[in-house]
């Protein structure tokens, strides 16, 4: 006889303390119902045992706790004899997830996604937690300014108790931001400080940087960057009162309107430091950048707490607290600061850990850093470290961190924490001449290889005028000390033929070895030695000095040329820089053992001075003169050439200097002097973006030949406009000049351009 003790879970819960049964001792347990789900598995959520005594009250909590494990749809117990049967109806098992018209994320992400609400492949199926993962798709959708997008789900049963699930969408459009207006705004334009803001409204390169599409954590830092720019020029109450974003019902257009409280506008009364000095005071006083009088700027003011904070981290003050506290005067319009020291306890570096890795090998960041393990912690060694390890150009991103180690208050832990990025390179380079002419070059390089950070370079270059096969491998760290050793070897040929220069056709090979020694962290010194052999062919169009050159000294030549040069570069950064200066002096000069004698000489400045926020002045200058000795003339192939995209943009390539009287054939020069005046500022509209960047020069220079005297009013100068841009396929540089003092026969050239990409 089967005696039904309580069904489902609507009994387990209403079941009174009347006994449906008699209680009795179970002798057996059997599971009936089951499909996918094994025995055991119920036996071991199962509260009962068998030899345990069966009562109503143990009978519902069994019930109770079988339906908790999210697998069944319905359990009933019922009993035969002193035997205990579970009758269990089991919830359908999730066997496939598929999307329909899912076009603006991948299935792959939506899943990953998915499955941190509880739905996945493989797993039991729960209609509440369906629910869920629609509204989770949803919310992902509106993230991306899909607010049209509509989902509807479909659960397909399957056999063996199994569904399938399937999300139709209709993504719709992307709303775009149609406008933002600033209210309560005064003091400054709204113009002015919406270009502050990340969102705009749709331009011609919103496309790529999507800054049209509404994002709350872009809105927050807009906020901020607003609320720091009236911090910065005195308005030490201003506040954001409100924002309010609308979308227009038919959810393709976004408004935005942010409310602001100017405030007033406040001037500093005066400035005083206390607590532990640690310092002397005047040491200290010089790094306080605010003085009275000065309208109040919060920038200044975290640029003097930072100061001091660093310099007493440069003593081992690690966690060092500088705090300025403010005195407002409401009725003056007036602040008054005291900035309170507390150095805290000395400590040193227990451990240099580093993360973010993948491919760069672990020694080659450490060995850029300046703060050593078991030395006192300084603060301008950790910053010289990222410095050197972000100068590298293997990242994108390099942080250091300097958390206490625990259990400790005197050491800390130097956590290196880099985001790798592409290091080799695929550059292609080309130009158009008002003549129609285009040349094409190429190269491939990799600079950290196999994460050693060993470069490795194959230029090819086959055009029709020149051909150059070349490899280059350095190894900056040839002994432990850092100085480097690279070697070089090429095959070029060149063919004028067709070109502005002189014709003349020459076959060159050779190789060398080169040294690179750290004198600083700034100064660098590098020494070199190679062997040349060139064979040159001319014809009756070739420039008659080159002709006699031939005839005196031969049409093959052997050079064993040494090479020495020193380079100080304090600019700030490889990819953005903003400020600082490089010089260099690079000398060759021709050893006996070769047929040719030369020497040549070269000056190079060029300077980064900062002008406005994000705008920067770039000053380059270079000088080079090449002379013969020995009694022999400099030979023609190692002569100066100006002109192009490398020099005096506006100007075809290698075109200025002397020409040659019968052929019009550019003959290059003995001694060059270019220079150029560059103005670099973002793109209007781009906001924060740093992905392209413009700029407005002046470019002058001109080559002198042998015994020609140097005279400015031979220089030519032109004047443009340039673009370069970080793109998705690799960085590109525009640039369209215009030359301000062309001469007759002068060889125009207005628009040129690099491009590249990344591997």
């Amino acid at each position: 006889m089967k005696k039904n003790i309580l069904a489902g879970l609507v009994g387990a819960l209403f079941a009174t303390a009347a006994l449906a049964f008699d209680p009795f001792v179970v002798k057996d347990i059997r599971v009936e119902g089951i499909q996918r789900t094994e025995a055991g598995t119920v036996f071991s959520y199962l509260p009962v045992k068998v030899g345990d005594t069966l009562t109503d009250d143990v009978a519902a909590q069994a019930i109770k706790t079988l339906f908790a494990t999210g697998f069944f749809k319905d359990v009933r117990l019922e009993i035969e004899g002193q035997v205990l049967v579970v009758v269990i109806e089991e919830r359908p098992a999730i066997a496939a997830i598929d999307f329909v018209g899912m076009k603006a994320f991948k299935k792959e992400d939506v899943l990953k996604s998915l499955k941190d609400v509880g739905l996945a492949e493989s797993r039991i199926f729960d209609r509440s937690l369906l629910d869920r993962a629609e509204q989770e798709l949803k919310r992902q959708y509106l993230g991306f300014g899909h607010y049209a997008a509509r989902v509807t789900t479909t659960v397909t049963p399957l056999e063996r108790n199994r569904v399938g699930i399937n999300f139709s969408i209709d993504e719709g459009e992307k709303a775009k931001i149609k406008q933002i207006n600033i209210v309560g705004a005064n003091a400054f334009k709204e113009a002015d400080l919406l270009d502050l803001f990340a969102l705009r409204t749709p331009n011609w390169l919103t496309w790529y940087t999507k800054n049209d599409q509404y994002s709350k954590q872009k809105l927050s830092g807009d906020l901020e960057s607003l609320r720091s720019f009236y911090l910065d020029r005195g308005y030490l109450e201003f506040a954001v009162d409100s924002t309010q974003v609308s979308i227009s019902p038919d959810k393709q257009d976004i408004y935005i309107t942010i409310s602001v409280n100017e405030g007033e506008r406040y001037s500093i009364s005066s400035v005083k430091l206390a607590g532990d000095l640690l310092l002397p005071e005047d040491e200290l006083t010089k790094l306080v950048t605010v003085k009275p009088g000065d309208v109040y700027s919060r920038e200044k003011m975290t640029e003097t707490t930072k100061a001091i904070g660093e310099r007493l981290g440069n003593e081992g003050y690690a966690f060092a607290n500088v705090n300025a506290a403010p005195e407002i005067d409401k009725d003056k319009r007036q602040v008054a600061f005291t900035i309170f020291l507390d150095p805290g306890r000395r400590v040193h570096v227990r451990r240099i850990n580093v993360a973010g890795n993948t491919r760069t090998r672990d020694e080659v960041i450490r060995r850029e850093m300046r703060q050593l393990e078991g030395a006192w912690y300084e603060g301008d060694k950790i910053n010289k470290s990222r410095t050197r390890v972000d100068n590298l150009g293997y990242f994108d991103e390099v942080t250091l961190e300097t958390p206490a180690v625990p259990g400790v208050t005197d050491q800390v832990d130097v956590n290196v924490n880099v985001k790798e990025k592409p290091t080799g390179n695929i550059m292609v380079g080309a130009g158009f001449s008002s003549a129609d002419k285009v040349s094409l070059s190429g190269s491939i390089q990799q600079e950290n290889l196999f994460g050693s950070g060993k470069t490795v370079g194959i230029q090819l270059n086959t055009s029709k005028y020149y051909k150059t096969y070349a490899f280059s491998y350095t190894d900056p760290y040839y002994t432990i000390d850092g100085i480097s050793r690279g070697f070089d070897i090429y095959h070029r040929t060149t063919n004028t033929a067709g070109l502005a220069l002189g014709t003349y056709n020459a076959s060159s090979m050779g190789g060398g070895v080169r040294w690179g020694l750290p004198l600083s962290e700034q100064d660098f010194v590098s020494l070199g030695l190679s062997i040349d052999a060139t064979t040159l062919s001319l014809d009756s169009t070739s420039p008659q000095i080159w002709q006699d050159y031939v005839t005196t000294f031969g049409a093959t030549s052997t050079t064993l040329l040494s090479s020495a040069g020193w380079m100080r570069n304090t600019i700030d950064s490889r990819l953005y820089p903003m400020k600082g200066s490089s010089y260099g002096v690079g000398g060759e000069l021709s050893l006996p053992g070769g047929n040719v004698k030369y020497a040549r000489l070269n000056l190079q400045h060029t300077r980064y001075i900062p002008m406005a926020k994000d705008q920067t002045l770039m000053l380059n200058a270079q000088i080079g003169e090449v002379v013969g000795y020995g009694g022999q003339p400099v030979p023609f192939t190692k002569n100066f050439y100006a002109g192009g995209i490398g020099s005096v943009r506006g100007f075809d390539s290698s075109s200025l200097g002397p020409v040659d009287p019968t052929t019009n054939g550019r003959l290059g020069g003995t001694r060059r002097i270019t220079g150029s005046a560059e103005y670099l500022f973002p793109m209007p509209g781009m906001g924060k973006d740093k992905s392209v960047r413009l700029s407005g020069f002046v470019d002058a220079g001109q080559v002198w030949g042998y015994g020609s005297p140097v005279t400015l009013s031979d220089m030519r100068y032109s004047a443009g406009v340039g673009l370069a841009w970080s793109s998705p396929f690799g960085p590109l540089k525009f640039s369209f000049a215009k030359p301000l003092n062309a001469k007759p026969g002068d060889n125009i050239q207005h628009l040129q351009f690099t491009m590249g990409t990344a591997f």
